[in-house]
Parts: structure tokens; C-alpha cells; sequence
């Protein structure tokens, strides 16, 4: 009867999903095939006490409307850049916010 509860128990666990695995499309530094860069700077420096947009602070809920009015597309490139022990989180946080504003070139410099 223990084999058959164990068997259960290793079906179920192989079985179900424990996670939703989620993707960020992303551009390294280095393979934007040759585009050339135009227009304002659009930095965004990521650290872990605040988000700073072209050297300012801004709050994070404040990094749409400050790159819009940065941009005159979406598909204009954002260079993004974690600075002193930035967490992961804060990054993907970041990149969320602006790949739901439809913004589709992001870039994460070292």
C-alpha cells in the first residue's frame, strides 16, 4: 500500500507545474546590428535605493511618462544600466513597466 501512495506522490509531483515561466525580450550591448543611435539620451540607472532617468530621480512609477517624452516611437532604444548591487527584481521591474508601455528596444548595459 506505501508503494502505491509513494507512486502517487512521485506522479503528482513530475505532473504538475509549480511556475510560470515568463521571458523579457532583451538587447545586449553590442548586438543592435548596426543601427545608429538618435535622438536624446535615454538612460535609466537602476539602484537600489531609487531609479535615476538621464542622471534625475524619479520614481519608478514616473519612468513611463519620462521616457515618452524621451521617445518619438516606441521602438526607440532605452539603454538601461544596474548600478551599485542593484537587486535582479528592481531590473525586471523596470523592464515590466516599459515593455507594457509597448516600448520594444531595451537595452541592459553593464
Amino acid at each position: 500500500m506505501i508503494d502505491v501512495v509513494f507512486l502517487l506522490l512521485v506522479f503528482f509531483m513530475l505532473a504538475s507545474r509549480f511556475g510560470v515561466d515568463t521571458s523579457l525580450p532583451l538587447n545586449l550591448a553590442g548586438q543592435g546590428g548596426g543601427a545608429t543611435y538618435s535622438g536624446p539620451p535615454r538612460l535609466i540607472d537602476i539602484l537600489p535605493g531609487e531609479t535615476r532617468l538621464n542622471g534625475q530621480p524619479v520614481g519608478i512609477a514616473d519612468i513611463v511618462p519620462g521616457v515618452t517624452a524621451l521617445t518619438e516611437a516606441p521602438s526607440d532604444t532605452i539603454i538601461l544600466r544596474a548600478r551599485d548591487g542593484a537587486r535582479l527584481q528592481q531590473v525586471v521591474a523596470v523592464m515590466e513597466r516599459l515593455t507594457q508601455a509597448g516600448f520594444t528596444a531595451l537595452v541592459l548595459v553593464e
